[in-house]
This record gives C-alpha cells, sequence and structure tokens, in this order.
C-alpha cells in the first residue's frame, strides 16, 4: 500500500512541477503524428551580457577619472582613510582601490586633463 501511495505522490509532484512551469507562458506545437505538445517558455534575465559589461566600463573609467583628477597619491590616501571605516566604508574601499585597468585609464586621462 505504501508503495502505491509513493508512486502516486511522485505522479502529484510532477504534475505539480509542470503545472508551475506552464503558468508563467507556454507554446503549442502540433507533430506529424497528431499529438499537440506544450512545452514553457523559458526564463529569460532582464540584464543583459552587454549591459553588466556597459556598467563595469563605465565603473573602471570612473576610476580612472577620479585617479587622474586627484593624483595618484591623494587617491590612495582617501581610500586607504576609507578603509578604516565601517564594514560599508571597507566594502567601498576594496571596490575603489586601484586596479590594473583603472590606473591605465588614469595615465590615459592624466595628460588631457592638465
Amino acid at each position: 500500500m505504501g508503495e502505491h501511495r509513493d508512486q502516486f505522490q511522485a505522479r502529484l509532484k510532477h504534475i505539480n512541477r509542470k503545472h508551475e512551469a506552464i503558468s508563467g507562458g507556454y507554446t503549442a506545437k502540433l507533430r506529424p503524428d497528431g499529438l499537440l505538445v506544450v512545452k514553457p517558455h523559458r526564463v529569460q534575465s532582464r540584464i543583459s551580457g552587454r549591459s553588466v559589461l556597459f556598467f563595469v566600463a563605465a565603473f573602471l573609467l570612473f576610476k580612472g577619472f577620479l585617479m587622474a583628477a586627484l593624483g595618484f597619491g591623494s587617491y590612495d590616501e582617501r581610500v586607504s582613510t576609507l578603509a578604516q571605516g565601517s564594514a560599508v566604508e571597507r566594502a567601498g574601499a576594496f571596490v575603489m582601490q586601484a586596479d590594473p585597468a583603472s590606473v591605465f585609464v588614469a595615465q590615459k586621462i592624466g595628460p588631457i586633463l592638465r
């Protein structure tokens, strides 16, 4: 008796999972043999890779501009002061620390600013 109940619960779980997937939208296709096959739509991310790449590039340009405008010594001093603060400020200092890409941008932007 327990075996039949377990099989029934497994079938019920499978049906509920299919119902949840199809509730977000579906497509129905008719196969050549006359069987109608329903497949759920795939959930796509609202954030594209291009937008993430654009955000990272803009952030590196911003850091490079700050380094070029303040000077490397002053920038490092401000980041080290930020690292002495609260947990949020330490996280900000970690993100704002000099990296090779932003230093390269700062070296290219520096002569333009002066």
